[in-house]
């Protein structure tokens, strides 16, 4: 995408107290009016565009070009102050590609950045997800270190220290991995920050050595890898069998206006999920059918079986 801008919103209220449903209905009301008169957003189908994403009172605008995101942010400030509401300008960032000027809110510029947090993931100016895994793996260390008391107890079984450690540890780093531009260095580090939580957890330290393999069947897991792959293949099929019209689905086959700089492709999201359904012996259009089918999960986990990339 050559010109493609978003900017992420933080509503406050202005001294009222609204009831949960009501504030919705409220913010609601803002976004259909900001957007209701003109499309401003990306070209989203032939004949929709993508205006914004919207959670609680986060609200993202996305749009097309400069022009158009300011004319939202502008319409949305408008409408937000008619309901008592404001924008927290602090709290507002905006991600641009080759935008030729900043968007303002109230005269003032708002802060550009290259990435930020939304919804607990962090979008970023390269497509890439090494940040959110990097901030992943800065909450997972927290969360190992909170309950180091229990690794380092004798009064808890190696089975319920491994049931804590998969249920309060590794669904952490875990989170949003479904939608992850995965490449190699980013799962070497997933990887190797898993191993070495099970290797405290079985108090194996150095001089001590031990295989991945082996270690994963002391421990009763597996290569994280292999969990990831496994999520990201049980997701795509549950997008699939959606309705027609839902934005997971359209995401799906929707490709960016604009042109890509010269040179070897980089690694998508879509790419590395075709390249791993050639391994498993589909095609993109074969599992666009096969995935309809509930018994998809199933074969996901034959054909991802345990003991995959990592377990050596």
């Amino acid at each position: 995408m050559e010109n493609g801008i978003s900017g992420s919103f933080s509503v406050k209220s202005g001294g009222c107290i609204l009831s949960p449903i009501l504030f919705l209905m409220v913010i609601d009301w803002i976004q259909r009016n900001t957007t209701h008169d003109k499309m401003r957003g990306i070209q989203w189908t032939m004949f929709s565009h993508l205006e914004d994403l919207d959670f609680v009172d986060d609200l993202a605008e996305v749009s097309g070009n400069i022009i158009h995101l300011q004319e939202n942010t502008d319409k949305l400030n408008s409408f937000a102050k008619q309901t008592g509401l404001n924008i927290n300008a602090k709290k507002t960032k905006v991600m641009t590609i080759n935008a030729p000027e900043p968007v303002t809110l109230n005269g003032e510029a708002l802060e550009e950045v290259e990435d930020f947090t939304y919804l607990g993931s962090i979008p970023s100016k390269d497509n890439g997800t090494g940040k959110d895994i990097k901030s992943r793996l800065s909450k997972t260390q927290i969360a190992f270190a909170q309950l180091q008391p229990i690794w380092k107890s004798n009064n808890y079984s190696l089975r319920t220290k491994l049931q804590l450690y998969n249920s309060n540890v590794k669904s952490v780093p875990l989170y949003g991995s479904e939608c992850w531009r995965v490449v190699d260095s980013d799962m070497r580090r997933v990887e190797a920050f898993h191993n070495n939580c099970l290797r405290k957890i079985n108090r194996i330290f150095w001089p001590n050595k031990i295989s991945n393999r082996d270690l994963h069947k002391k421990s009763k897991s597996t290569s994280i890898t292999t969990e990831i792959k496994q999520r990201r293949m049980r997701w795509l099929g549950l997008v699939m069998r959606t309705p027609q019209g839902r934005i997971p689905k359209i995401t799906l086959h929707w490709t960016p206006s604009g042109k890509r700089k010269r040179g070897k492709p980089r690694t998508t999201w879509r790419r590395t999920r075709t390249s791993e359904l050639e391994e498993m012996g589909y095609s993109w259009g074969q599992v666009q059918y096969v995935a309809k089918d509930r018994r998809w999960i199933q074969l996901v986990e034959a054909l991802c079986p345990i003991g995959g990339k990592g377990d050596k």
